[in-house]
């Protein structure tokens, strides 16, 4: 019999929590019963998707955005099954691929000052090619990074994570150097050693949503250009539209001299990132024929890559995805900052487009200090994931904490969501919100869940 993968799916569906234990990352299931989101999910469409019980589910997380444009959107999967049945001559690795080309040409277009792209399979492998170029081109070797960035967990890109968590049992890593986020004169003191090559920035750090201070790429760049250094900005999660912008360096009125991109690049099917940057810097990459596969990888331009980046960037266009990232974002920021308007426990919220961040502080309320501090004892952070946990449990709405041991939510829903999607999250946080510091409320609904699930297991 051929290979059927719809007959295998359905032979061992159930498997995929059991099959993770044994085979791949133990970790991974074991947090999941714990916290009550060990679901089968078998479809996903849009913003949605549907367990084996046939609940629907909200997705407020986008698979952390690499679903910019939805899930399963038409569009692209049409272009992907085209590309297949076309039997298109791919990777032969040398040749100069049509289509690598095509999205290259799309991707300048909506990028003004920027010349080259470097094409890559993942945001890492993006960033790991934006450290090696900027070293390249300057001469230099120090990479400046902010703390609590994230751009990948490669040991190029482990090198400039400003996370510790993340750090730890890594060493030695890349000579590297951590600057204050937003702080023009930590840069201006470090530039002054004369061996830094580029600053790398995210516009929005993806942990914890925190947002450059106004003006401060547009600034930072003047220095780091008097000083023969680049500015690199990583929009793996801020770009193609999240933010209300194309990139969200735009915001600002800054010209970086490289971006990188993936995630929603990929319109959720096939991996794909990239890498551009201004005149000059690829050229001293790639100086001469003998230099021209110095920086390459097997896959890169494959044609079902290329492909998906051409669709998904001609659905951002045709379906004005930005204008509703722009529209949904505001909806978004005005109903959240109603609750918070009530709820003394919701110290802010802060975003742009449809990345934000409701951040918690300790409670008003005695009894709810004493809770908030009982919990920060436990791990710090926790008070966030007790929010999260109701709302996948009760609401059947997916978000997550932005990141470890933060007391930050992040919502990045795919950039499709409705208002009827934002009213239907705007209603069960306000519901979870509610019961925040009462006696019957999170504290005990999650201890509830945890219990249930160590005796399930």
């Amino acid at each position: 019999m051929p290979f059927d993968i719809k007959g295998l799916i359905s032979e061992r569906a159930g498997e995929g929590y059991a099959l993770q234990s044994k085979h791949v990352n133990a970790q991974v299931p074991k947090m999941l019963h714990a916290i009550g989101f060990d679901k089968e999910f078998v479809r996903a469409e849009g913003a949605h998707y549907w367990d084996a019980d046939g609940n629907r589910f909200l997705d407020m997380l986008a698979g952390f955005g690499v679903f910019g444009v939805g899930r399963n959107h038409p569009v692209v999967r049409q272009a992907l099954h085209d590309v297949l049945e076309s039997g298109i001559a791919d990777m032969l690795q040398f040749d100069a691929p049509l289509l690598m080309g095509l999205l290259a040409e799309q991707l300048l277009a909506r990028s003004p000052g920027l010349e080259r792209v470097y094409f890559c399979n993942s945001g890492s492998e993006a960033v790991e090619a934006a450290l090696k170029f900027a070293r390249c081109a300057t001469g230099k070797r120090r990479i400046l990074y902010c703390d609590h960035a994230y751009h990948g967990l490669t040991a190029g890109t482990l090198s400039v994570n400003g996370a510790a968590e993340f750090r730890k049992g890594f060493d030695p890593l890349l000579p590297d150097t951590s600057v204050r986020f937003g702080n023009l004169d930590d840069l201006e003191r470090e530039l002054r050693r004369g061996d830094v090559a580029a600053l790398l920035m995210e516009p929005i750090q993806g942990k914890g949503v925190n947002i450059a201070p106004e003006g401060f790429m547009r600034d930072a760049h003047v220095l780091l250009k008097a000083h023969g250094a680049l500015l690199i900005a990583d929009e793996v999660q801020t770009g193609l539209g999240r933010t209300g912008t194309f990139y969200a360096h735009h915001h600002d009125d800054a010209q970086p001299d490289i971006v990188t991109v993936a995630k929603a690049l990929s319109g959720g099917f096939v991996p794909v990132g990239a890498t551009l940057m201004r005149p000059g810097i690829f050229e001293k990459v790639y100086s001469s024929i003998d230099r021209v596969f110095v920086h390459a990888s097997t896959f890169m331009g494959n044609a079902l890559a290329m492909t998906a980046g051409l669709a998904t960037l001609s659905v951002i266009d045709d379906e004005k995805l930005i204008d509703n990232a722009n529209a949904r974002g505001a909806e978004l920021m005005q109903g959240l900052q109603a609750i918070a308007a009530r709820q003394p426990s919701i110290i802010d919220i802060r975003g742009r487009g449809l990345m934000i961040g409701i951040e918690f502080g300790k409670p008003a309320s005695l009894r709810g200090k004493a809770m908030w501090q009982t919990l920060n004892a436990a791990r710090k952070g926790l008070f966030a994931q007790m929010v999260v946990v109701p709302l996948f449990t009760d609401h059947r709405i997916l978000t997550q904490v932005a990141g470890d041991h933060m007391a930050v939510i992040k919502l990045i829903p795919p950039l499709t969501i409705t208002s009827d999607d934002v009213q239907e999250f705007l209603t069960a946080f306000d519901a979870v919100m509610r019961t925040a510091d009462k006696p019957s409320g999170l504290a005990l609904d999650f201890g509830k869940t945890l219990v249930k699930q160590a005796l399930n297991r």
